[in-house]
């Protein structure tokens, strides 16, 4: 628990970026903010430091990552499938099995210290789904969950052609988290046909431009995301400038 209880959260855009550079400032991020809580430990009370709160968005090139937990063969491409197709590969440390990041998507990435908001990793990802349900509703599209799947469905009661619109993974060590999730704005959804979507093999992937049957301003949709994630954490933005490959 700590001392000192922190809901300020420094904002990034990072706009288009290369998955294995946001990996890797997420990983400073995380290990910097790990580092601070251990270190606290040995401390007085009055002389802990205050752990920082994050939330990237980023949107990638074409790329599929494999959680610890995913099988590679639900990646249906080879190598030369992969270059065929201007796509990367990568097996990462977060929970859950095979997905797509590319154009078009919104990619978030909060790297929370959740001893500062509650310490629930379920409450957490079902918030992360609610932030994107919520938008959706703002829309006036109905979704929601699937028992026994994360993510935010389409159809979700009825089931008769659900279709995921947002799939989450995520890792956490000593509260603290990283990886996020992904919400398809305008995204081409052919490339999810290289692989087995969360290896979910009978059910459809979608994305909001199909949904509303036009583009749609993502600009708007993340300052959407963003106020409801403030709302559902009572989390404070931080606006002012910050530097992401260090942290504060």
């Amino acid at each position: 628990m700590n001392q000192f209880i922190n809901k300020k959260v420094y904002f990034k855009d990072l706009g288009k970026k290369d998955y294995r550079e946001t990996w890797d400032i997420q990983e400073k991020l995380f290990a910097d903010t790990i580092a601070i809580k251990i270190n606290n430990r040995n401390l007085e009370a009055s002389s802990q430091q205050i752990t920082p709160n994050y939330l990237l968005f980023v949107e990638h090139p074409h790329v599929y990552t494999l959680g610890k937990s995913g099988k590679p063969e639900n990646l249906l491409l080879d190598a030369a499938g992969l270059e065929k197709y201007g796509a990367r590969y990568y097996p990462i440390n977060r929970g859950g099995d095979i997905t797509y990041h590319g154009p078009g998507q919104l990619v978030g990435y909060p790297v929370l210290d959740l001893d500062n908001f509650f310490t629930d990793i379920h409450q957490y990802l079902r918030f992360l789904e609610e932030a994107v349900i919520a938008t959706l509703e703002d829309y006036g599209i109905e979704a929601g969950r699937i028992e026994g799947l994360t993510g935010v469905w389409i159809d979700h009661i009825h089931q008769r052609h659900p279709r995921k619109i947002c799939a989450l993974g995520v890792k956490s060590s000593r509260w603290v988290t990283m990886h996020g999730f992904a919400f398809n704005l305008n995204t081409d959804i052919s490339y999810f046909k290289h692989i087995v979507p969360c290896g979910i093999s009978d059910k459809a992937v979608t994305s909001l431009h199909l949904e509303v049957g036009k583009p749609v301003d993502e600009a708007e949709v993340k300052l959407k995301v963003k106020g409801h994630l403030a709302r559902l954490f009572s989390m404070d933005f931080v606006d002012q400038p910050w530097s992401p490959e260090k942290s504060q």
